[in-house]
C-alpha cells in the first residue's frame, strides 16, 4: 500500500515538475522541434561539460528527469541539472575525464596514433584521445504505441597529446596559463619552472646581470591538474635567440637519443612531471654583447601509461631530426622573459668599462713594443761594439 502511495507521489512531483516547466517554456523562443545545434560541448582539462536546451525537450513530450548519459537512466550520477536561472534554459551534464567515470556512464574512450604533421611532422607516432557518448531520452509510455520523438545528442571532445611549452620567463618560478576551448586542449594543465637544486626546491632567480656561463639549469615540465591516466614525455627541448622560435638561431639541448653533450635526461615519461638539465652557455651571435639572452622551448606530449615506454626512443637508435618550424594547430605556447648569460665571472661591462679596457689594452700593447724595440737597440749596439773591439785586437796582431 505505501509503495502505491509513494508511486503516485512521486509521479506527483514529475508531474508538477514537468507543468513548471512547460509553462516556462510555453513563451520561450527555444519552444520548438530539438535540433543538432542543441547542444554545447566544452572540453576542460580535467571535467566534460555539456549543456542542452531545455525548452525542445519539453517540446518533445519529455524533462529533465528523462534524459540521461548513454540510457544510464537507473543512475542519478548520468543525470543532468536543470538550469532556469539562465536564458534560455538549458540541462547540464559534467564529468571527470578520468576512467572511472568515464566508464560509469558507459561513455567511450579512445586513444588514437597519427602520423604527426605541421610542428610535429619530425614524429611519426602522435596520439590523440577521443572521449564520447550519448544523452538520451526514455519514453515512459506503457502502451504498445508512442507518439513521443526519441531524442538522441551525440557529443565527442578530441584531445592532441603534444604541445609546445615555452618557458620564456625564468626571473620568476613559471606559469602555467589556463585555456579551454572547444577542441580540448591539455595546454592549460602544463608548466615549466627552472630551478638551481638537483631536488627542484629553489627557483632559479636570474639577475639582470645574467648567469655565470657553465651554471647548471634544472628545468622541470609539469602536468597538474590532469587525469592519471597520462605521463608527461618530452620530444624535444632547444634555445632559440628569440621568443618565437620561427626566424631564429636555435640549438638543441636534446631531440630524442641525440642530445648536448651537458645536457642530462633525469625523468622522461615516467610520471606526470620531466626533469633535466643543462649548463648555462651563450650564443656565438652575441659575442659583441655583454649578456646573451635565450629562450628555452620544449616540444610536449601527454602519453598513455600503458604506452609511454613503447614512445620513449630506443637509444642509442637514431630517429628523425628535426624539420623546419611551421603552424599547426595543435601546438600551443606557454611564455614569459629570457634567461641571460654573462661576459665574464663578474658584472657586465659598461661602455665605459668597455672603453677603458681598450684603452689599457692599446697602452700596454705599446709598452710592449716600445720594450721590445729598446731591448733590439741594446743587442744591436752591443754586437756593433763587440765587432768592433774584435777588429781592433786583428789590427795590432797584425802589426
Amino acid at each position: 500500500m505505501w509503495l502505491v502511495v509513494l508511486l503516485c507521489h512521486f509521479g506527483l512531483i514529475l508531474h508538477c515538475g514537468a507543468q513548471t516547466g512547460l509553462s516556462v517554456c510555453s513563451f520561450d523562443s527555444t519552444f520548438r522541434q530539438p535540433d543538432n545545434s542543441d547542444i554545447t560541448v566544452t572540453c576542460g582539462t580535467e571535467y566534460m561539460y555539456l549543456s542542452i536546451l531545455l525548452c525542445p525537450v519539453y517540446f518533445g513530450g519529455y524533462n529533465e528527469s528523462l534524459m540521461a548519459l548513454n540510457a544510464k537512466f537507473q543512475q542519478s550520477e548520468c543525470h543532468g541539472t536543470a538550469d532556469w536561472t539562465v536564458s534560455p534554459p538549458v540541462l547540464k551534464f559534467n564529468f571527470s575525464i578520468n576512467e572511472n567515470t568515464i566508464n560509469f556512464c558507459a561513455n567511450t574512450l579512445e586513444i588514437t596514433n597519427e602520423i604527426g604533421s605541421g610542428q610535429f611532422s619530425d614524429f611519426s607516432n602522435i596520439q590523440f584521445v577521443n572521449i564520447s557518448g550519448l544523452i538520451n531520452s526514455w519514453d515512459p509510455s506503457t502502451t504498445t504505441i508512442t507518439y513521443r520523438q526519441e531524442l538522441m545528442y551525440k557529443f565527442s571532445c578530441r584531445y592532441p597529446l603534444q604541445y609546445v611549452v615555452n618557458n620564456t620567463e625564468v626571473s620568476v618560478s613559471g606559469v602555467s596559463l589556463a585555456v579551454k576551448d572547444n577542441n580540448g586542449s591539455f595546454i592549460s594543465t602544463l608548466s615549466m619552472r627552472l630551478f638551481t637544486d638537483e631536488q627542484y626546491t629553489q627557483a632559479l632567480q636570474i639577475p639582470e646581470t645574467g648567469l655565470q656561463l657553465k651554471t647548471r639549469i634544472f628545468v622541470q615540465v609539469k602536468a597538474t591538474n590532469l587525469t592519471n591516466r597520462f605521463n608527461v614525455l618530452l620530444d624535444r627541448c632547444y634555445a632559440t635567440t628569440s621568443p618565437i622560435p620561427s626566424n631564429s638561431t636555435s640549438y638543441d639541448l636534446f631531440v630524442g637519443c641525440n642530445r648536448d653533450g651537458q645536457t642530462v635526461i633525469e625523468w622522461n615519461g615516467v610520471a606526470q612531471e620531466a626533469h633535466f638539465s643543462f649548463e648555462a652557455f651563450r650564443f656565438v651571435e652575441h659575442k659583441n654583447l655583454s649578456v646573451s639572452t635565450f629562450y628555452l622551448h620544449c616540444v610536449t606530449r601527454l602519453c598513455e601509461n600503458s604506452t609511454c615506454a613503447s614512445m620513449i626512443p630506443s637509444c642509442p637508435a637514431r630517429r628523425r631530426r628535426e624539420a623546419p618550424f611551421a603552424d599547426s594547430p595543435d601546438a600551443t605556447t606557454v611564455s614569459a622573459g629570457p634567461i641571460k648569460t654573462r661576459v665574464d665571472n663578474g658584472a657586465p661591462l659598461t661602455a665605459e668599462a668597455q672603453n677603458s679596457s681598450v684603452e689599457t689594452r692599446s697602452n700596454s700593447s705599446l709598452v710592449g713594443v716600445a720594450v721590445a724595440t729598446g731591448v733590439l737597440c741594446v743587442l744591436c749596439i752591443a754586437m756593433a761594439t763587440f765587432i768592433g773591439i774584435l777588429f781592433k785586437r786583428r789590427r795590432i796582431l797584425i802589426h
